[in-house]
């Protein structure tokens, strides 16, 4: 059974820059929004951290915080939301699948961006197989 995080928070309205902060960071590190201001990610010791420093972060920001460690019990699907964060990274996976296509490629660009993405898909999306094999093969045209 899968293992999740919650991170639940309440921002001041104002100033509206930390709240732009503070969801950048959460769609940074791929959280998928259960509810309103509760964001979820799959519990690793990785994900835990990073939510651990967000959860200070909101707080020293003038914010309230709380990280929730959970199983679903009864509910939700644990399969859709799994599907939620595959969605996400298979989104960005399919605009660098796009950009290959171009006749001009720049592949340092893309494979900077193709890690980025990577490093928040904690479902191995199978679209990420394949961008990693058509950038291996990009690669390997250029210089072979």
């Amino acid at each position: 059974m899968q293992e999740w995080l919650h991170l639940v928070y309440k921002i001041p309205r104002n100033p509206s820059k930390i709240r732009v902060y503070v969801w950048r960071k959460l769609k940074k590190l791929g959280a998928v929004l259960l509810h309103d201001s509760v964001w979820c990610l799959p519990s690793h010791p990785k994900t835990k951290e990073q939510f651990q420093w967000l959860t200070v972060e909101i707080q020293e920001l003038g914010g309230e915080a709380s990280l929730w460690e959970s199983q679903l019990v009864l509910g939700m699907n644990e399969e859709s939301i799994i599907k939620e964060f595959l969605s996400q990274v298979d989104k960005e996976y399919t605009e660098i699948l796009e950009e290959l296509k171009k006749e001009e490629v720049d592949l340092v660009s893309l494979s900077k961006k193709y890690q980025q993405v990577k490093v928040k898909d904690y479902f191995q999306s199978a679209l990420g197989k394949r961008v990693l094999e058509e950038l291996q093969d990009a690669r390997g045209g250029i210089h072979g």
